[in-house]
């Protein structure tokens, strides 16, 4: 299997110094996206926080990430970026590429743009038994009740997706 890059232009939020625009390698295996800390700096990105990440050599590395606008393909999201090393190579992470609707076809080494991006509420309904209402849990024990089973999801709200 083959590499795939894009090229991408990063956005600070209300940071008037200008982008940065580069080919990132698309990494499906990568949820957020990476680009130089430098190049991050020099159009006013600031990091807001810090996340433990697990690189492709199995090394656990702890590193900065910033909110940016993100543009590719002739859309636009928005999302975390990671301040990587200097000499880094961007990487586009499969977050924003999912929240575009595009998907990676690794056999040609290509981008596709899905015909719509799946926005679907949930048929399945998941019964909930044995759960005692806040009201009656002022003893704070594990008590079940059968008798206090519903249903939830009534088919008009965005209803529960059981993890698979």
């Amino acid at each position: 299997m083959g590499v795939t890059h894009v090229t991408v232009t990063l956005k600070g939020f209300g940071s008037p110094s200008g982008t940065y625009a580069a080919d990132f390698l698309v990494d499906t295996g990568a949820t957020d996206s990476l680009a130089p800390a430098a190049e991050l700096r020099n159009i006013g990105v600031q990091p807001v926080g810090t996340m433990v990440y697990e690189l492709a050599d199995g090394t656990i590395h702890e590193y900065p990430f910033g909110l940016v606008q993100i543009e590719f393909m002739g859309e636009i999201t928005a999302g975390r970026v990671i301040f990587g090393p200097d000499n880094a190579e961007p990487l586009l992470g499969v977050t924003a590429l999912e929240s575009v609707g595009i998907t990676v076809d690794p056999a040609n080494r290509t981008l596709k743009r899905l015909p719509a991006i799946p926005l679907k509420q949930c048929k399945a309904r998941v019964r909930v038994t044995g759960v005692v209402p806040l009201e009656d849990q002022s003893e704070r024990s594990a008590v079940t009740r059968p008798d206090h089973s519903e249903e939830i999801g009534t088919g008009n709200d965005l209803d529960f997706y059981p993890h698979r």
